[in-house]
């Protein structure tokens, strides 16, 4: 007697493991890189910066653009 062998109801992906992420996966991510992010760039927070002004030029108008 032979065994019934289960059927995918869909066709092996080509390309491997077919691997589908929740979109909280890539969403908490992206939310903590940009809030530590605006976190770096509070220039209210920095009262101490010995560094090159350029830099801290660069930063500010960083975050003038990410304010917008």
């Amino acid at each position: 007697m032979s065994a019934h062998i289960p059927t995918r109801p869909h066709p092996a992906p080509r390309g491997g493991v077919d691997i589908r992420l929740p979109w909280w996966a890539f969403a908490l991510p992206t939310l903590a890189f940009f809030v530590l992010l605006a976190l770096i760039l509070n220039p209210t927070d920095a009262h101490a910066a010995a560094g090159d002004p350029a830099i801290a030029q660069l930063l500010e108008r960083v975050q003038q653009l990410i304010s917008r």
